[in-house]
Parts: C-alpha cells; sequence; structure tokens
C-alpha cells in the first residue's frame, strides 16, 4: 500500500496559523479585497494555446497538402471578379495518373480532417485529370499533357494570381 501525502491548503482564511514565534504571515482584514494573483507561466499559457490553435484556412489546408504530396506546378488563380462558381482555382499537375489519383486523395483527406467537406470529386477513375470542388475552391489535377492541352491558366488568366 503507498503512502498517502499530506494535503495541505495554501490559502488561509481567518487568522493566521502560528507556531507562537510570531514568524506568521499577516491577515487580510475584514473587508479587505483579495490580493491580485500574478500571471504566471502556467495560467498564462492555455490562453496562449486557444490563439495558436486557429483553425487553418481552406487555402491552407489545400495548399499544405498538395505540397506534402508533392505536387508539381502548383498555381493558384483567384477568379472572384470573372465567375460566381468560386473563389479561387488551384491548378496542379501530378508525374502519373496514379500520382493524379494519390494527390486529390490527399487533399480530400486532409481537408475532412480540417472540417471542410468536399461537395463533389470527378475523374478519380481514369487520372488523367481529378476535379474536386470544395466550394470556395475548386482544385483541378491533371497529366502535364492534359494541362499542357487544356491551358485552364490561359482561360483564366485575366484574374489575378492568388
Amino acid at each position: 500500500m503507498t503512502a498517502k501525502r499530506p494535503t495541505t491548503s495554501r490559502r488561509r482564511t481567518g487568522a493566521a496559523k502560528s507556531s507562537g514565534t510570531g514568524g506568521s504571515r499577516p491577515t487580510r482584514a475584514a473587508g479587505a479585497a483579495p490580493a491580485v494573483r500574478r500571471a504566471t507561466a502556467k495560467t498564462a499559457a492555455p490562453a496562449a494555446r486557444k490563439s495558436a490553435k486557429a483553425k487553418p484556412t481552406l487555402r491552407d489546408v489545400v495548399l499544405g497538402a498538395l505540397n506534402e504530396i508533392k505536387a508539381v506546378n502548383v498555381k493558384a488563380l483567384d477568379v472572384r471578379g470573372l465567375t460566381d462558381i468560386t473563389d479561387t482555382m488551384v491548378v496542379a499537375s501530378g508525374n502519373s495518373d496514379r500520382h493524379v489519383k494519390s494527390i486529390a486523395e490527399r487533399v480530400t483527406q486532409r481537408c475532412k480532417e480540417a472540417g471542410f467537406r468536399p461537395y463533389g470529386i470527378e475523374g478519380e477513375r481514369d487520372g488523367e485529370w481529378v476535379l474536386l470542388d470544395l466550394h470556395d475552391i475548386v482544385l483541378h489535377v491533371m497529366l502535364p499533357r492534359v494541362r499542357e492541352f487544356y491551358a485552364l491558366e490561359k482561360l483564366w488568366e485575366n484574374g489575378a494570381a492568388a
């Protein structure tokens, strides 16, 4: 059986407990306001952690996932003034059809983990061009030859690069 630690209370109420030597702390006068506690590293840390854990934006999640899985030639286009269907179009390339599928799956996975629900995915089966609709962002992941053929960047070039 383990020995229990004696519990001590640091908070003193009423008269201070004294050992009779006169070395006790002064007591609070009746009706006086309690002393203000100073913030220490332990009490200030939870507030700092809450602000540091801010929810990432959808754009940060998408671009982070593309970087993580090594998507090639990633471009984010701000199309807010050109269309009402989305705010940003992201165009990226993969090295093979398997890589294109993996990129789309990773972005979908990271978005779900961050709390963003994808509205639709098209082209996953073939893997030449996968479109991922995330409402505020539409992601196009293509093979380089397909990207060159359709030239989406030229189609939306009036929009400034985001």
